[in-house]
């Protein structure tokens, strides 16, 4: 009898991917970027937007510096003039799909990726974040990307560290993306929970399983400054660069791809989440119902209770580079990668 239930429930769990995947075939629409092409040797950036105006100046320009050269935006559906200030950018190609994230999302993330990206080197991204790793200055992502493919490695996991004001938020809500990426040079990491990468203590564990990983040093990394304040259980880890080969399946969630060969250091991710009115952009997306979990009720909650409330406590540390991460173990170094580094330069 139980047999048989489980044959009935994976039965309807394929006819309700395979209805969820028609509805979303259905919904895709190409909006710019008539004949776009990644090169073999480039890596395509894949960012979901929706009203995304407020981050793109500066946006593009550090990524552009970062030396990527071609976007792959999935639009959920803006109402700023975020497609028309793309449509101005090179490099650049915009499907849209407005559709419900909670139920959609992971089809959205995946779209760019089978589409544009295959065999590529494939960045995700998202317009509040800025990717960050050891060598960046020196080499940059040639020669990460070299590193990677000599070890066979198709994934680099990263680590976001959530950045934030000595203000508090309300004082800098109207501030432009460039003045908060200024402003907001602190960040707290006392109190992060660890996971080994395929515990199972973490929830989507099951979508790891197959992940090989080059060091048991790299863990998941829950909380941060956001679980202290919010009591947000939020996921800091990703895998934001992946090489989408044949047996790759790219973001089936949002933090992560699947049957990767994940590299043995971690990448950074800083992230401005708070930067600009975060309590009408969170107001905003919950009553919209289209998230699945309630992170942003919880920290709306918490703004309207306390109008001056800031991030900002003595743990909090000024930014100061990439290094003082690795110091203090919220970051994983690589030997063989700063071997690498250290040879390619001379």
């Amino acid at each position: 009898m139980r047999e048989r239930q489980s044959i009935f429930r994976r039965i309807r769990n394929r006819l309700s991917q395979a209805a969820r995947r028609r509805c979303f075939d259905r919904a895709v629409e190409h909006v710019h970027g008539e004949g776009f092409i990644v090169p073999q040797d480039a890596v395509l950036a894949i960012v979901l937007v929706r009203d995304g105006a407020y981050y793109l100046d500066e946006f593009f320009d550090y990524y552009r510096k970062l030396g990527i050269r071609h976007f792959a935006f999935i639009d959920n559906g803006s109402t700023d003039d975020t497609i028309a200030r793309i449509r101005t950018q090179e490099g650049c190609v915009i499907d849209r799909a407005v559709l419900p994230l909670a139920k959609y999302e992971d089809l959205m993330r995946r779209y760019p990726a089978q589409t544009y990206g295959q065999n590529r080197w494939c960045l995700y991204v998202d317009m509040d974040e800025q990717f960050d790793f050891e060598g960046r200055e020196t080499g940059g992502l040639p020669a990460l990307i070299r590193y990677l493919e000599a070890r066979g490695d198709t994934a680099l996991m990263a680590q976001m560290l959530e950045m934030f004001p000595h203000a508090p938020l309300a004082a800098v809500k109207d501030f432009t993306f460039g003045q908060a990426l200024d402003a907001f040079s602190y960040y707290d990491i006392s109190l992060v929970d660890c996971f080994d990468y395929h515990s199972d203590k973490i929830g989507f564990s099951a979508l790891l399983r197959d992940n090989v990983v080059r060091s048991e040093d790299l863990k998941f990394k829950f909380g941060g400054v956001r679980g202290k304040v919010f009591g947000e259980a939020c996921c800091l880890t990703k895998h934001p660069l992946i090489f989408n080969g044949p047996m790759v399946v790219p973001a089936p969630h949002p933090h992560l791809s699947q049957n990767v060969v994940v590299s043995d250091f971690t990448a950074l991710i800083r992230h401005y989440k708070f930067a600009g009115n975060v309590a009408a952009r969170d107001a905003a997306s919950a009553s919209s119902g289209d998230l699945a979990h309630g992170e942003d009720q919880a920290r709306l909650n918490v703004l309207g209770a306390a109008a001056d409330l800031s991030l900002y406590s003595e743990d909090a540390m000024g930014w100061g580079g990439i290094d003082p991460l690795f110091e203090d173990g919220f970051l994983v170094a690589s030997d063989d990668y700063r071997a690498f580094l250290a040879a390619s330069a001379e």
